[in-house]
């Protein structure tokens, strides 16, 4: 662990350095400064004698996933306290202002002597990581303060650190949980393997939130508008990468009677501009929608110039194309499987499971360039072919709902 905590020592040097030059290095840096005095102060101003609850989450997606939970928590006649961290200034400046937490702040950095004092400010009756975050100085700290621990919607592989010859100091901080509720069987088996029992197949609650927002996904007037009764492509949170194979099939091959919305990963005037270049067919950015009727009903593509509509937007598709599989990091498919679409992707998906199943099942389709768009598009362009799809896409939230109440239920029987 001393060369655990000599890294970290280093990377927050490192990240001081990149402060200079790099916005996001800058905004993480500048969220942390003087953090023990804000955190008294924030700690301070809570009521007294009420539990509270620490949920900790890398960024957005995480948060995604702990969000279900929160919100259960809350809904008790009894309610806790939420402190909610992140780790990414990406996650801090969206939902900083999140209602259903009292406090939303930056987790410091994982020395202990920042841990030490993180664990003595906030005293949580429970701590609730996220997926994928392990801090092992503040895990120590909350074991050695027998604070209740948690991990939700869990993932482990045989090739990670705590699994290696080397890996013991890591794999104790594992043991330390009171209770890992894990996505799949795989990642139990690979806990069981390391001598880890106290841990459950519980699924994802990523797909008890998006399930939430298909129910409750408010109507999109200018959207609505754009798609009237066509048929819609759907492009969530597209990279460069899957535009190259995106565009060129929308400007040659896509139906006359589709259109398409386009709601790219990087929202930038630089980019934006750049698809519009390229795009052949008449398109309108959402923003100036609104104010030019004439110019969005001649549309066949409506660009997405702004964060946080894309889920709700995924109700007026009949496809979606989700980005991010040209690179190394999938977007989010649970948000349109959970409105019965089906998925089309890039080849880089194999860390997901849920894009696993749907490939496996028929749900979701591989598309490595532009041709494969074209004949798989072609294909559920037949009804029976579509039918089938969309249900196999609908089908995996159905198996996997249910995460949440799993953890629930742990909370309660534990009298937290």
């Amino acid at each position: 662990m001393a060369c655990y905590t000599l890294g970290i020592h280093l990377y927050g040097l490192a990240l001081r350095v990149a402060a200079w030059f790099h916005p996001k290095a800058r905004k993480w840096v500048k969220g942390r400064q003087n953090w023990v005095e804000q955190h008294r102060e924030l700690s301070a101003a809570l009521p007294e004698n009420r539990p509270l609850f620490w949920f900790h989450c890398a960024s957005l997606g995480e948060f995604e996933q702990g969000r279900p939970l929160i919100e259960k928590l809350k809904a008790r006649n009894r309610p806790p306290l939420i402190l909610l961290t992140f780790y990414s200034p990406s996650g801090y400046e969206i939902r900083q202002k999140y209602p259903q937490a009292d406090v939303v702040a930056y987790l410091p950095l994982d020395t202990p002597a920042q841990a030490r004092a993180f664990v003595a400010i906030w005293q949580p009756q429970l701590a609730i990581f996220v997926k994928y975050e392990f801090w092992f100085n503040v895990l120590r700290q909350l074991q050695k303060q027998h604070v209740p621990t948690l991990l939700i919607s869990g993932l482990f592989r045989p090739g990670q650190l705590f699994f290696k010859p080397y890996g013991k100091p890591f794999r104790r901080a594992l043991e330390g949980f009171s209770h890992l509720f894990v996505q799949n069987e795989a990642s139990g088996q690979v806990l069981s393997g390391a001598g880890i029992h106290q841990y459950t197949v519980a699924g994802d609650t990523r797909i008890d939130r998006v399930q939430s927002i298909a129910q409750q996904a408010p109507e999109i007037p200018a959207a609505a508008t754009f798609c009237q009764s066509a048929p819609v492509l759907i492009a969530g949170s597209s990279w460069p990468e899957d535009e190259a194979c995106l565009l060129p099939f929308l400007n040659t091959e896509f139906p006359t009677d589709w259109k398409a919305i386009i709601a790219p990963h990087e929202i930038s005037e630089s980019n934006l501009r750049n698809i519009e270049q390229q795009l052949s067919l008449p398109c309108i950015r959402y923003s100036k929608a609104e104010n030019n009727p004439e110019q969005l009903a001649a549309a066949r593509v409506l660009l997405i110039d702004n964060i946080g509509m894309l889920s709700a937007l995924y109700q007026y598709g009949r496809i979606a194309y989700i980005g991010g599989g040209f690179k190394t990091g999938l977007h989010n498919t649970l948000e349109p499987i959970a409105f019965g679409l089906p998925v089309l992707f890039g080849p880089y998906y194999h860390k997901f499971e849920e894009a696993r199943y749907l490939v496996r099942e028929g749900g979701g389709f591989v598309i490595t360039q532009k041709d494969d768009l074209f004949r798989t598009f072609q294909q559920l362009q037949h009804p029976e072919a579509y039918t089938a799809a969309a249900a196999k896409a609908l089908s995996y939230i159905k198996q996997n709902q249910g995460a949440t109440q799993k953890v629930l239920n742990w909370i309660e029987s534990a009298s937290l």
